[in-house]
């Protein structure tokens, strides 16, 4: 399946645009002199690293400006660094003994604990009094190994259904909703269908899209022993499903018919653009969409057997090397925080992973939004996310699937023999825990 460049460089080094090298900025009267390695909480000269584009580089900024207000003693150097760059620069300066004090980290938050590269965090979380689940519910030890957490969640939305409110209109159907199932979902799909030239769905070409169809229907990508499950019947049948509905249904449009559209066109500028109906993806969505000229609106994903969605973001880590981690943890506990969180949907950059936030009306009715939209959306989908397996192997386990379903996406190959053959693989790869 085509994805969209944006799903490529979203969160898990997946920003909203890239940076042109190193960009440095430093809180208001910040001075690097200040660290310290006494333990002091409230003083020391902290550096933290990000990845992302302007926007995210404003409003982090904005974030740590208001850390230093309340803590002035407290100072931190932000870096943007760009995304395809990313890992290596962080674990460049890690090994070199000068890595960031606090660093993002997403889906490969994992390839650096495996490593200690980045400290487990359970500690300094619990001097802090800060509970997790209570702050960032379902997600708040997304980011553990080995029962350890290592990093606290910071920015978090689940994937949502994007659909066409004049096309559902047009046709007697009701808006999707988290009841809908699998059957519901294709009935809709075929009916919003009008052969080469509409689509009922975008497609689910994507990890975040397929596998939350796996956990809704009862399979594991890795089991609970850590071994690889992708053979199962139960994965088989989700995949199998998603591909069904390219070559099967018809009511997605093949890599040709996305080719025929323009070049680099996904599901995300085919939605906006009235080509398909319905579209599964995160809240970057939502900004593309604003000055668009179709209806549109948003839903929770349908279910399977069971409630199952992926969730996108990032969380905040403290690297082995940090000169001062009791102040590096004061300072992601505050950035973490409804003050510091609000400034993420202020600035339409993201879904703060903050709760409280999330069922605010900074958050609700943000005042960039140009038209109505149910963003109580998010905040019921939180209950329904899956906990990803984010393993060290991630980067390798991704190829894996890159790789070995490049014909089922093509319709040359059906989900059961790709599988057995990605399974094998990735027995090779995946060390269990």
């Amino acid at each position: 399946m085509t994805m969209d460049s944006t799903r490529l460089g979203r969160r898990g080094f997946l920003g909203l645009g890239l940076a042109a090298g190193v960009i440095t900025l430093t809180a208001c009267g910040s001075d690097n002199k200040t660290a310290t390695a006494s333990g002091d909480a409230e003083a020391a000269g902290l550096v933290m690293t990000v990845w992302g584009g302007e926007n995210d580089k404003t409003t982090y900024q904005k974030r740590i400006d208001l850390l230093t207000q309340k803590y002035p003693k407290l100072k931190i150097t932000l870096q943007l660094i760009p995304n395809d760059g990313y890992a290596q620069k962080v674990q460049t300066m890690i090994a070199g003994g000068k890595g960031p004090d606090i660093m993002q980290v997403a889906e490969s938050v994992n390839v650096y604990s495996s490593k200690n590269q980045i400290q487990p965090l359970d500690d300094l979380a619990s001097k802090a009094g800060l509970d997790l689940e209570k702050r960032f519910g379902s997600i708040g030890k997304l980011y553990s190994y080995q029962d350890k957490v290592y990093a606290i969640p910071d920015r978090s939305g689940a994937m949502i259904v994007f659909y066409n409110k004049a096309l559902f209109s047009a046709k007697g159907l009701k808006a999707p909703s988290a009841d809908w199932t699998w059957d519901d979902a294709l009935s809709a799909f075929k009916e919003l269908t009008i052969p080469g030239k509409q689509w009922g769905y975008a497609g689910s070409g994507w990890w975040a899209q397929w596998w939350s169809f796996v956990y809704q229907n009862g399979g594991k990508i890795i089991d609970d022993s850590g071994k690889p499950a992708v053979a199962s019947d139960e994965v088989v049948e989700a995949l199998q499903w998603a591909g069904d509905l390219i070559f099967k249904h018809n009511v997605v449009p093949t890599q040709k018919d996305y080719a025929n559209m323009g070049a680099d066109v996904g599901g995300d500028q085919a939605f906006a653009n009235g080509k398909v109906a319905v579209n599964t993806t995160g809240f970057w969505g939502i900004g593309g969409l604003t000055k668009s000229k179709i209806d549109w609106d948003i839903a929770p994903l349908w279910k399977g057997k069971q409630q199952a969605v992926t969730a996108f973001g990032s969380g905040l880590a403290i690297s082995r090397t940090a000169k001062n981690p009791a102040a590096a943890f004061k300072a992601i506990d505050f950035l973490t925080s409804p003050d510091a969180q609000q400034q993420i949907i202020a600035t339409g950059q993201d879904v703060p992973a903050n709760l409280d936030v999330q069922k605010s009306d900074a958050f609700l009715k943000p005042s960039w939004m140009t038209k109505p939209v149910n963003m109580n959306v998010f905040g019921e989908s939180s209950g329904f996310v899956y906990r990803a397996p984010f393993i060290p192997q991630w980067n390798e386990m991704q190829k894996a699937f890159d790789d070995g379903l490049a014909d089922f996406w093509l319709g040359k190959q059906d989900a059961r023999t790709a599988l057995t053959a990605i399974q094998k693989q990735l027995e090779s790869i995946v060390k269990p825990a």
